[in-house]
């Protein structure tokens, strides 16, 4: 990590970096001339910049295909250092004060007048946020020279906890952070936990994650990360995350999640990286029988990074997390200026909403919609993010080919399943690849991690639904549908007709959906024989027929006779159905 270690120079007050931060107090009241003159503190500004010092680096790389390790060395830097030069100025409480001070003053997120609590906590979670990205972007930078294969997992949820404690103890330097603090007034432990002495939690819960499954995926991460495996966390940034409870003399209240109303010191906005997502429009078929996505509602989908830090390792793997908005053009001005405000500004809220909450009330048509969008912007950007970082590690010729080598996507649960049918069309629609060779890349890249064995746990979608909003995925979702069919023909052959069908309809992708043309005669059953009947009982079941006739033929003479003049009468079984017998309580 970066460290500083200040120092008195006959120039003036110099920090010396131990391994690539430099900051360096700058005299402004100097007006010239020599001899020596003492400075006062705020003639004194803190300037400091990064120098890439050569420092030997040794990276331990698993492979995510194999259990093989690869030690990776910066040849020039081994050149330049000698062995033991790998951490020759371990950090100390002066150098780390240094920084958190520095980050109060000149990363400012609240007034200078004072430094209390909720400002100390934001200094000290920038201060260790640097080291972070400076082992992030050296852990890539290997990452990139070697090309090795990458593991993706995405995930709609990621239950991380609070990091500022968990990021200090995983680069050993609790008892450093602690005494630094102390220096400057504070305590370690209440700077992570408390504000003063309210309830509220000075660093509250990243609210990316509800339960299990979002516990699960960030443990994963860490997990990587500690392991030195190369890996990348995608999932959604919620501005309200599920929901902050609240308890009061009438019960449980549920509000909306606030752990964005301060700001999150460790995450860090890529607004160079950004995608574009459709929803709606129609699928058109040029001469070249090339299919074209067009026209529907257009929204950008906006990286924020989280840096997730290894135990004892420099190795430090990203959670990249999409936030979603609208182009500027979409604001309409001139309905604005009409006085229509939410009119004119209805799709700068329909792209911003799709990152609102976690896991949305779907009792709605629109909620289900809503939850749909979630969805597919998560598979969608990750995808397009994947795809480019291949291309650009793969040079100037991109071997399509040697994908599944480079690349592992890890679906957990259902909800990213529409990874499979987007990453078609992406290979097929914008790569130009054939559906054969487009399938055979997907089949080995993508994976899923089951949660459940019951069959009502999972997903399913309205095909109207599926057909209106993501029309060029479903037309894919239908070819797989037909690759399955095919597959299980295969397997159990058309022999036995009832276990086909059972079959069929346990393992198809479309539920209660006629069988493609190719394969419609596939279920036809022949027709039974006519069987002939004896005379005798044909005989018995016609006379038996013509005395049920003869009854009800009685029975409504009766009813004729009862029925009293210009009105209806009202049956038995209508006067019952009237009357509820009361049930006794038990």
């Amino acid at each position: 990590m970066a460290t500083w270690r200040y120092s008195t120079m006959p120039g003036g007050t110099e920090a010396v970096s131990s391994r690539n931060a430099v900051g360096r107090f700058v005299d402004f009241s100097h007006g010239g001339g020599g001899g020596r003159r003492v400075i006062k503190p705020d003639q004194l500004m803190l300037i400091r910049k990064w120098q890439l010092r050569p420092v030997k680096r040794s990276f331990s790389v698993r492979n995510v295909s194999s259990e093989q390790q690869q030690k990776v060395k910066d040849l020039v830097t081994q050149q330049q250092e000698s062995p033991g030069s790998y951490n020759p100025f371990p950090p100390d409480a002066s150098s780390i004060a240094s920084s958190i001070k520095y980050h109060s003053e000149f990363t400012p997120l609240f007034s200078p007048e004072k430094f209390d609590p909720p400002k100390a906590f934001f200094a000290t979670a920038q201060s260790i946020r640097d080291a972070l990205i400076i082992n992030w972007n050296a852990t890539y930078d290997y990452y990139e020279r070697l090309n090795v294969k990458q593991a993706y997992y995405l995930s709609m949820e990621f239950l991380q906890g609070r990091a500022l404690l968990n990021a200090i103890g995983n680069l050993g330097l609790t008892g450093a952070y602690a005494e630094a603090l102390s220096k400057l007034g504070h305590n370690l432990e209440n700077i992570a936990s408390q504000l003063n002495s309210s309830i509220d939690l000075q660093e509250p819960d990243a609210a990316l994650g509800n339960g299990g499954l979002g516990r699960l995926a960030s443990c994963f991460l860490d997990s990587l990360a500690t392991l030195n495996y190369p890996a990348w966390g995608y999932g959604l940034r919620y501005r309200y995350g599920l929901f902050k409870q609240r308890i009061t003399k009438d019960g449980q209240e549920e509000v909306a999640e606030n752990w964005l109303e301060m700001s999150n010191p460790w995450e860090i906005v890529r607004n160079d990286v950004a995608y574009p997502i459709k929803f709606y429009g129609k699928v058109l078929t040029d001469s070249d029988g090339k299919k074209h996505w067009i026209g529907g509602e257009d929204i950008q989908a906006v990286a924020y990074d989280v840096p997730i830090p290894g135990y004892e390792t420099k190795t430090t793997i990203n959670l990249r997390l999409w936030s979603t908005k609208a182009p500027s053009e979409d604001f309409d001005l001139s309905v604005f200026n009409s006085g229509k405000h939410t009119q004119a500004a209805e799709a700068l809220y329909n792209a911003e909403k799709i990152c609102y909450v976690l896991y949305p009330g779907d009792e709605s048509l629109e909620g289900k919609i809503l939850r749909l969008k979630q969805q597919y912007t998560l598979c969608s950007a990750s995808l397009q993010d994947i795809i480019a970082r291949f291309e650009r590690r793969s040079g100037a010729k991109v071997k399509w080919d040697e994908f599944p080598d480079k690349v592992a996507v890890q679906m957990n649960d259902t909800h990213p399943t529409l990874c499979i049918p987007e990453l078609m069309r992406i290979l097929i629609d914008v790569k130009g690849l054939s559906w054969k060779e487009a399938w055979n890349i997907t089949q080995r890249t993508v994976a899923y991690t089951n949660h459940t064995v019951l069959p009502e746990a999972l997903e399913k979608w309205s095909l109207e639904l599926m057909q209106k909003l993501l029309p060029r995925h479903m037309e894919i979702i239908e070819m797989i549908d037909e690759e399955l069919i095919r597959t299980i023909v295969s397997e159990h052959g058309k022999a036995d007709s009832n276990l086909l069908e059972k079959k069929l309809k346990q393992m198809r992708i479309l539920e209660n959906v006629e069988l493609p043309a190719a394969f419609s005669d596939l279920l036809v059953k022949p027709k039974k024989s006519p069987v002939a009947v004896p005379s005798d009982e044909l005989g018995e079941s016609e006379e038996e027929e013509e005395a049920e006739a003869e009854a009800e033929a009685e029975e409504e003479k009766e009813e004729e006779k009862l029925k009293p003049a210009g009105g209806k009468i009202k049956s038995v079984k209508e006067g019952t159905q009237g009357k509820k017998k009361k049930i006794p309580e038990p």
